[in-house]
């Protein structure tokens, strides 16, 4: 896919997010394209940040948090991403 191609795909999946930017549903990239890994990587040049979902609450006591902080997001894919003001422009 060229430039203009993933321009065009974005911005029928993106919605308004309240930074003035547009967010991205990583689900609606992988559904709206065959290459969607062309997509996501386009994202991440054109300075999209990605949003992981919060860890769950932890049970372990006051430390508890520390043996799992981190594996979460280290393991799981972004939920959506954020592309600044302009970014599809």
């Amino acid at each position: 896919m060229d430039d203009t191609e993933i321009r065009t795909a974005l911005r029928k999946i993106a919605r308004p997010h309240r930074s003035g930017g547009v967010v991205v549903e990583r689900a609606s990239i992988l559904a709206a394209s065959g290459d969607s890994e062309a997509i996501l990587a386009w994202i991440l040049a054109h300075d999209g940040e990605p949003e992981f979902a919060a860890p769950a609450a932890s049970r372990g006591g006051l430390h508890g948090g520390r043996l799992t902080f981190g594996e979460t997001q280290a393991t799981a894919e972004p939920l959506r991403f954020l592309l600044p003001a302009g970014g599809l422009d």
